[in-house]
C-alpha cells in the first residue's frame, strides 16, 4: 500500500522563547518492506541552522535551532510512503528460546553483535525479577521463540487495558505493570523489559498506524495516530515486530519511522529552550492511501 503522510507538531509558548535547539525524528525509513519515495520538512519560524544526520541506531534526524524571539513553533513533515506485505516466518520454525538467550551470553559470537546491544537496560528500562517472572509465564522449556513472543504478545493485549488517561511519558514501567493500563507506548515498553529479563534482545519501534473510521462515518484527516511497537531478535530470520497494543504482527497498515532502545532514542521532536514558560503541544497524524491507477 502507498500512503500520503502528514505530521504536524505545533507548540504554543505562554511566553517568549528566545533560542531553542531541536532534534527532528519524523523522517519514516527505508527498509526491505518499505519505501520512501519522498519527503519534505516545513519549520516555522524559519530555523537558523539545519543540519541533518544518521543517528547510531540508523534514523535520519533533523537538528535545528531557531534564534528568533518565538511563542509559536510548528513543524510539518510530509512523506509517501508504500509499504509492501511480506510473509511472516513461521513462529514454530524458529529456534528454542533457551538457546537464542546462550548465544547473547558471553562469548558473544560476531553475527549477533549488533542485537546484542538490545540486551541491556536503556535509559528507560530496566530488567528485574518481576517481569522475568511476568514473560516466564509464555516462555515455557523448549519453546520456539517466536511462538512465545506471540504468546507474551498476546497476553499483554489480554490483561492491559488501553488508557490514554492513566499514564504519561513519565510513568515509570512499574507503575503500569501494577495499574494494568496505559498506552502503546507503556505496552511496548513492558513487552521490551520483560524479553530483555530474560536475556533476549528486543528493540522500540515507533512509526504510525493507519485507522479506519466507523461504518458509514467520513475520514477525519488528522486523525490518525502516532504508534509503537516492539522488535524481537530471531536468528536466522532477523528482527520480527509485533504490536501488543492490538495483538497483530504489522504489516502493511503500520509505517515505520524509527527505531532505538525505548522511547528516550526515537521521540518525533526534542529539544532545549530559553524562557517559554508553560506550553501547549498539539500533534497531528494523517495516514491517507493513495489509490494508485493499475499497472
Amino acid at each position: 500500500m502507498t500512503y500520503n503522510l502528514v505530521h504536524s507538531t505545533i507548540y504554543d509558548y505562554a511566553s517568549p522563547v528566545t533560542v531553542s535547539h531541536h532534534a527532528a525524528r519524523v523522517e519514516p525509513r527505508v527498509l526491505p518492506q518499505q519505501q520512501v519515495e519522498n519527503f519534505s520538512l516545513k519549520i516555522g519560524p524559519m530555523p537558523a541552522v539545519i543540519k541533518p544526520r544518521v543517528d547510531f541506531f540508523g534514523n535520519h534526524v533533523c537538528g535545528f535551532s531557531i534564534q528568533e524571539i518565538h511563542r509559536h513553533l510548528e513543524i510539518t513533515a510530509r512523506s509517501r510512503v508504500t509499504v509492501v506485505v511480506t510473509t511472516p516466518p513461521a513462529p514454530a520454525l524458529s529456534p528454542d528460546w533457551a538457546g537464542v538467550v546462550k548465544l547473547f551470553s558471553d562469548p558473544v559470537s560476531p553475527e549477533v553483535v549488533e542485537p546484542y546491544q538490545f540486551i541491556f537496560d536503556s535509559p528507560l528500562l530496566c530488567a528485574s525479577p518481576e517481569l522475568a517472572d511476568y514473560a516466564q509465564q509464555s516462555f515455557a522449556a523448549k519453546t520456539p521463540l517466536l511462538v512465545a513472543v506471540a504468546d507474551l504478545n498476546r497476553r499483554i493485549f489480554s490483561d492491559f487495558k488501553y488508557d490514554p488517561t492513566a499514564t504519561t511519558v513519565a510513568t515509570p514501567l512499574e507503575e503500569v505493570l501494577e495499574k494494568r493500563r496505559g498506552v502503546c507506548q507503556d505496552f511496548a515498553h513492558l513487552a521490551i523489559a520483560s524479553l530483555r529479563s530474560l536475556g533476549l534482545p528486543a528493540r522500540y519501534v515507533s512509526g504510525y498506524l493507519r485507522t479506519r473510521p466507523p461504518a458509514g462515518k467520513e475520514r477525519l484527516v488528522g486523525a490518525d495516530a502516532s504508534h509503537a511497537w516492539f522488535a524481537v531478535f530471531c536468528p536466522s530470520v532477523g528482527w520480527v515486530d509485533f504490536d501488543p497494543t492490538n495483538n497483530v504482527l504489522p504489516a502493511e497498515e503500520h509505517i515505520t519511522l524509527a527505531f532505538g532502545r525505548d522511547y528516550s532514542d526515537v521521540s518525533p521532536v526534542s529539544g532545549v529552550i530559553t524562557g517559554g514558560g508553560a506550553h501547549v503541544v498539539k500533534v497531528s497524524v494523517d495516514v491517507e492511501e493513495v489509490h494508485l491507477p493499475p499497472a
